[in-house]
């Protein structure tokens, strides 16, 4: 076993540097991990909001990938702890292992294809139209004197102005990284970087030895760790290990979104709209009689799609399916037809060719309505109607692929839900009988200890949670107005400075409808009414704010302090009944023998409700409620088991008591 004094040291150093102290649960996440990477036993560690989980484990993954003189990777699920790993935290554990073992660590950031600028689009404008022939300083001039610059103006010279910096990251020696980029929009971006399906790859491509996606790949073979997302390491389980260096070990940092990000990255979808664009792209290769033939068939499949209802579809002689045979018979004879004689290479119907190859992937898949996957159909007024398809489990995915080959560290703040590790250990492919206790030592590679480090916050003297028991169980119609009666005494009580979680934008809508009748000395901002960032800042800045919204804001915002003392939970965030991916694996359990409301419903509830009511403290001088105002959570058979998912704060189903509290806060933070 590896001796875990060097990386309890590098942590040690890391927290001074930082001007921290020693944690408990922070050293023992250090120990445990040290363990796990030497013994092979894959680890489940819970580390509250707090803890350092993030120093906690760099000291002993860097010790470890140096002393071994092998790979560790760190996943992540969103890009703001990507970018506090590589701004923040990375270099100070990189310079604590530095001091301890003599060597700096090499560390990098590895990302999808489409991160970084492509130079066969950059130089070639292949697969994008060329906006202008002026240089960016020109553009820039010239939209700022025109009184209204069209959207092709402002594209054109956000383009010029994204080839001008991919070319001076070459010269520097950068790696083109879109989050490194001037100010520009999506469609921009997507002019000047490629898909996945699109690229060359380095050896046909006439730019490939300057390749930045290869650059990136090439200094991450050569590092001691690695820092990806979890979307990357899903897709380099699918395809053979070929997105990501050699690892021999993996930490999952936000590991409770990580099945829901691996079941993204194996799902797909397809829209008449998406066949109709290939099929125009590749028509200038194709016979007048098949490319015909292709418009036809969009046709045809967008009628059929017009007349089935939205939902799962099992049957293989729905009118659906029958429209989507018919796109793959037509793709597949025009993946043939474009298939590009080897001694006339032709970028643009090589890139064609890939796009209508993924076209035909996609409607293969679907067609052959796999007892593994979900098939759909769903519809918006925005994209119209199109047929979806995703895994209906992704655990043999992570098992097979990621867990039989690695060592596999997972991590949150939220990973046991109803009291027990064994919902999420399932999601990922971990066995409730191949846990092992901590004295025991792994047999084989499918052994699994789970471990919770507590956080260093006091949650019973720190935070209330409300239930309001006494009004009616939530309707399907958005929040009643019972509930928008005590949501706005809450609010008055603590004179703002409260944080909406609505399981709908029509609940959030009405609620800011109502608090600005009733208070409204108040600021209260919605989700959906400016940018997102705009109004977290704005709720941040004035303490005598509301802010209200949807799925979003459950897990991703972070506002210590004053700003937040009250967290309101409209309604227990069930599965929508009419979500077929759910609605499949409810039935699949249920088949099994299991109970599908529990272990899938109910789990997916657990979760967001805990990530929700993290969002009150976030530091150990935070005081505040979190108000459930769905009675459910006390009076129904499975409300224990969404308890027993919460933070340990102090419980009552009394308003006044609530209320009292709040004004006792706010009374105290006027004498402070």
């Amino acid at each position: 076993m590896s001796d875990p004094a060097p990386a309890a040291e590098v942590l040690g150093a890391a927290v001074a540097a930082i001007g921290g102290s020693p944690r408990d649960g922070q050293q023992v996440m250090c120990d445990q991990i040290t363990r796990s990477l030497s013994d092979g036993a894959h680890l489940l560690i819970q580390a509250g909001t707090g803890t350092g989980k993030s120093l906690g484990y760099l000291a002993p993954a860097l010790v470890w990938a140096m002393e071994s003189d092998q790979t560790v990777l760190v996943t992540t699920a969103t890009l703001a702890l990507q970018a506090q790993l590589a701004n923040k935290d990375i270099p100070v554990a990189a310079r604590a292992t530095a001091a301890v073992l003599g060597r700096e660590p090499r560390t990098e950031i590895l990302k999808g294809r489409s991160n970084y600028a492509c130079l066969l689009r950059v130089r070639d404008q292949v697969g994008g139209e060329q906006e202008t022939l002026l240089g960016s300083v020109e553009v820039a001039d010239a939209v700022r004197s025109s009184r209204a610059a069209s959207p092709e103006s402002v594209i054109g010279a956000e383009v010029v102005a994204l080839r001008e910096w991919a070319e001076a990251e070459l010269v520097s020696g950068g790696l083109a990284d879109r989050d490194d980029a001037p100010r520009h929009s999506p469609r921009a971006w997507a002019q000047v970087s490629v898909p996945v399906r699109e690229c060359l790859s380095a050896a046909k491509c006439p730019y490939g030895e300057e390749c930045f996606v290869e650059a990136s790949r090439a200094r991450a073979r050569q590092a001691d760790l690695v820092v990806t997302n979890h979307a990357l390491l899903a897709i380099n389980a699918m395809h053979g290990g070929t997105a990501l260096p050699e690892h021999a070990a993996v930490i999952i940092d936000e590991a409770h979104e990580l099945a829901a990000r691996v079941t993204g990255a194996a799902s797909s979808e397809l829209s008449p709209a998406q066949i109709e664009r290939v099929a125009k792209r590749a028509s200038g290769w194709l016979d007048d009689e098949l490319a015909i033939e292709l418009l036809d068939v969009v046709d045809g499949y967008e009628a059929a799609l017009e007349e089935v209802p939205p939902g799962r579809i099992t049957a293989g002689d729905s009118l659906a399916i029958q429209a989507i045979q018919l796109v793959r018979q037509a793709s597949r004879r025009a993946v043939s037809a474009l298939a590009a004689p080897s001694d006339t290479p032709d970028v643009e119907r090589t890139q064609a060719a890939a796009a209508m190859r993924e076209v035909f992937d996609i409607a293969e898949r679907i067609a052959r309505l796999d007892e593994h996957d979900v098939v759909w159909l769903s519809s918006n007024d925005r994209f119209g109607a199109q047929l979806n398809v995703a895994p209906l489990s992704v655990a043999g995915l992570m098992r097979e692929k990621v867990l039989a080959e690695h060592t596999t560290i997972l991590t949150s703040a939220t990973l046991t839900l109803g009291g027990s590790f064994d919902a999420m250990a399932g999601n990922v492919g971990l066995k409730r009988d191949d846990r092992i206790d901590d004295e025991t030592e792994p047999a084989d590679d499918t052994q699994w200890r789970g471990l919770d480090v507590g956080s260093p916050f006091d949650y019973p003297s720190q935070g209330i949670l409300y239930v309001a028991k006494g009004l009616a169980n939530p309707g399907r119609d958005g929040i009643a107005p019972d509930a928008l009666r005590e949501l706005a005494e809450l609010v008055w009580a603590a004179d703002g400075r409260t944080l909406g979680l609505f399981a709908s934008q029509r609940s959030a809508e009405l609620a800011a409808d109502h608090l600005r009748n009733e208070l409204p000395e108040l600021t209260v901002l919605c989700q959906g009414e400016s940018q997102l960032a705009d109004l977290t800042r704005t709720f941040i800045a004035d303490e005598r704010s509301v802010l209200l919204g949807t799925m979003s804001l459950w897990q991703g915002i972070d506002v210590p302090g004053d700003a937040c003392r009250l967290v309101v939970i409209d309604k227990i965030p069930f599965p929508r009944p009419d979500d077929p991916l759910m609605q499949a694996r409810q039935q699949a359990v249920s088949k099994a023998g299991g109970n599908g409301f529990m272990q899938v419903a109910a789990t997916h509830a657990a979760l967001l409700l805990a990530q929700g009511a993290g969002r009150l403290i976030r530091r150990d001088t935070d005081r505040g409620v979190v108000a459930v105002l769905d009675p459910r959570l006390v009076r129904a058979r499975y409300g224990s088991y969404l308890r027993a998912s919460l933070p340990p704060f102090w419980m009552t189903t009394d308003l006044d008591v609530v209320v009292q509290a709040l004004q006792r806060l706010q009374q105290g933070r006027a004498t402070a």
